[in-house]
């Protein structure tokens, strides 16, 4: 007996024995384990054989090759039998009655009607086939013969020996001979490969149409991952939406519940389909079931657009190929090309590109723009987008207000003519003033005389909100903020929506999440460019886009905060939209602080110099001439109307009264008289400086003496 194991206990009552003693004592091992039987291993080797995923992996593909075969064969057979039947006709005929189409139900089966008068004259011909052909063939064969016998002649004349008259004839009984060899040798092999090419040719419909069983399928396509769009798909998914009377529809359709589908065309990323909806089935109640439709069609919600184009009782379905919405767009057009240059009045900025994948330009000529969103969406990069392909028109002319201040408009410094940045109640008050200032600039052209054209100028607002609910009251007690009739900012830009369009001054305004309190109703419809980014609800939605848009399908509350950046949704005429939708999905270039700078500095070098005013300046002491001398900056002449509007703008309270007469005093004292130069009156910058350097000099002079 071996000896594994041994337990050792110590035994505290001998009295001859130390404590300290041990005693042994053996434990006997357990009885051996029985043998497992051949058998059962056996079993254990075919249940894990069988059970392995390489085996079901490989058991699949197995039955799915074979059963593509007869799916395939199933599929041509049915499409024979549509070709030789009129069952086509019947199930297009039973599909328009069901969608109450009684006009295309009366079509189809004159259709039908005439495919089967056809089909019987078609018959009544094989009768008579036979007979026609017999004679055909006796009276080709007969004028071959006699024509291969007269070239023999000809022949046997031509060459004197009788013998060529027989040549033409024998000749052709050999060609025929050889063919029959040929056939003898190729029949043997084509018996076997034929039915071989005719399955190849079955498992390759079936393999198109994966028509094989769910469970047989590759993982890839039971999940969906992928699917290609095709009729059936998109019939399924609609009678799956959980609408009672369009599901019924559709089973009464039977197969052809795809004659409720336009064409499925290409768009851009994806593919998109028009649906006519049966009666009874309201456009909305799809509209509405937009997720549950996304998830039929195997996408996720945000790569299904649902819009309600012109055509009654139809939907417009764009679903985009899996993850293709996810992948950038590239860089804009401003960045990769540095010869591009703007027109305010004919051209078009460069924005992005629509969910088709073609380019989306936005025209601005006359048309004040609102953009909204969640923060952190890209507003400011896209509103950014605009200014800089507009700023490459010399012509126009910037005022802009950032009340966030953190540098994204900086390097509109030396482009435009005021830049005010920062997010305190002081800052607004400056926007403020900035704003009403274009109002009286506004009034100014609009009592011109007739027929002058201004040069446009773009005031824009970043984080209006900010200014809206501003808190500050003036001296007047009139708030700043707000949106009643006493508030200063919110008068200021309806005054400019209401008539700024007319002598190109433009209000332009960035601001998040919209409310009736940080965005009035009276503002925000006073936009004509409407554009939003992500946003929580359908009520934000409708104050960023309004009512129509949405209820066209316009939905960016559906749009994924973080995934979706840069991603707009806008409702505007100076973008083209497809006909019948009244918004369109615009995915925007990203363009960055540094290609900003570089966009940015194009745009000055296609200007004489632009003196930057960064705050308006209260109640300090002022030197007229330094202050002239000051607004010119670098420009070698400037108008004098400019010089005006820039000194109201650096000291309202010194310059704001100021005319054209307050200002050739000055100069006309100094010695640094205005002129004309093409037409227009004008202030030089070296005779300023000239009149400040001899000023400087004789009062220096007056005080040594």
């Amino acid at each position: 007996m071996s000896e594994n194991v041994v337990h050792l206990h110590k035994n505290p009552e001998p009295p001859s024995e130390p404590a300290s003693v041990t005693t042994l004592r053996v434990v006997p091992d357990p009885a051996p384990r029985k043998p497992v039987p051949l058998w059962v291993r056996s079993g254990r080797a075919v249940r894990t054989a069988v059970t392995h995923e390489t085996t079901r992996t490989t058991a699949r593909a197995l039955a799915r090759h074979t059963l593509y075969v007869a799916g395939g064969a199933r599929i041509v057979a049915r499409r024979a039998w549509d070709g030789r039947t009129g069952a086509r006709y019947e199930r297009m005929l039973r599909a328009a009655e069901a969608a109450g189409d009684f006009e295309a139900a009366a079509e189809w089966e004159e259709r039908g009607q005439r495919f089967r008068e056809a089909r019987h004259r078609r018959r009544m011909d094989l009768l008579h086939s036979p007979l026609d052909a017999a004679k055909g063939a006796a009276v080709s064969t007969g004028m071959g013969i006699g024509g291969l016998v007269l070239l023999g002649i000809a022949m046997a004349i031509a060459t004197k020996d009788p013998t060529e008259v027989v040549t033409p004839l024998m000749a052709v009984i050999k060609f025929i001979n050889l063919m029959v060899t040929i056939v003898q040798v190729v029949w043997g092999p084509a018996l076997t490969i034929g039915p071989l090419l005719a399955l190849l040719a079955l498992w390759s419909v079936g393999a198109h149409q994966h028509a094989a069983p769910q469970w047989a399928l590759p993982e890839r396509v039971r999940n969906g991952e992928g699917e290609p769009i095709t009729p059936s798909i998109v019939v399924k998914a609609l009678r799956d939406l959980g609408i009672p009377a369009l599901r019924k529809a559709i089973q009464e359709m039977g197969d052809a519940g795809a004659s409720m589908l336009s064409p499925i065309v290409i768009a851009g990323c994806g593919v998109e389909v028009d649906v006519t909806l049966p009666s009874g089935v309201s456009t909305n109640e799809v509209q509405n079931k937009r997720r549950k439709l996304a998830e039929n069609l195997s996408r996720h919600e945000h790569e299904v657009f649902i819009t309600i184009p012109q055509a009654a009782r139809t939907v417009r379905l764009w679903v985009a190929d899996s993850g293709a919405l996810d992948e950038p767009i590239g860089p804009s057009p401003l960045v990769t090309d540095e010869t591009l240059t703007a027109n305010y009045k004919t051209g078009k900025a460069p924005w992005g590109q629509d969910l088709r994948g073609d380019a989306a330009a936005l025209s601005l000529y006359q048309r004040h723009l609102l953009i909204t969103g969640l923060s952190n969406q890209g507003k400011t990069a896209a509103l950014r987008a605009l200014a800089l392909w507009l700023a490459l028109d010399r012509t126009v002319e910037f005022w802009l207000g950032d009340l966030k201040g953190v540098g994204d408009w900086a390097m509109f410094d030396g482009l435009a003519t005021r830049l005010i940045q920062g997010p305190t109640d002081e800052h607004v008050i400056q926007v403020t003033e900035m704003a009403e200032a274009a109002v009286e600039e506004m009034n100014r052209r609009l009592q011109a005389p007739p027929g002058t054209e201004f040069p446009p100028l773009i005031v824009i607002v970043d984080e209006a909100q900010v200014a809206f609910m501003c808190p500050v009251k003036d001296e007047d007690k009139r708030p700043y903020g707000g949106s009643s009739s006493t508030s200063r900012y919110f008068m200021a830009a309806r005054k400019i929506h209401n008539q700024g369009r007319a002598v190109n001054v433009l209000l332009w305004q960035g601001t998040q999440d919209p409310t009736d309190q940080n965005l009035p109703k009276l503002v925000r419809e006073g936009a004509h460019t409407r554009a939003s980014l992500a946003l929580g609800t359908e009520s934000q939605a409708r104050m960023a886009l309004g009512d129509k848009a949405v209820d066209g399908g316009a939905a960016p509350n559906l749009l994924r905060p973080g995934l979706d950046k840069g991603t707009l949704v806008v409702a505007s005429d100076g973008i083209e939209i497809p006909k019948g939708q009244s918004s369109i999905t615009v995915r925007t270039h990203y363009i960055s602080t540094e290609d900003a700078e570089a966009i940015a500095d194009r745009a000055k070098a296609l200007r004489d110099g632009v003196v930057t005013l960064h705050a308006i300046e209260r109640g300090a002491e002022h030197d007229p001439l330094a202050d002239i001398a000051a607004v010119i900056g670098d420009a070698p002449r400037v108008r004098t109307k400019d010089v005006l509007a820039r000194l109201a703008t650096r000291n309202p309270d010194a310059y704001g009264g100021w005319s054209f007469i307050d200002l050739k005093r000055v100069l006309d004292d100094a010695g640094a008289e205005p002129y004309k130069s093409d037409g227009v009156m004008v202030v030089a910058r070296d005779r300023v400086a000239r009149a400040l350097a001899n000023r400087d000099t004789d009062g220096s002079a007056s005080d040594a003496g």
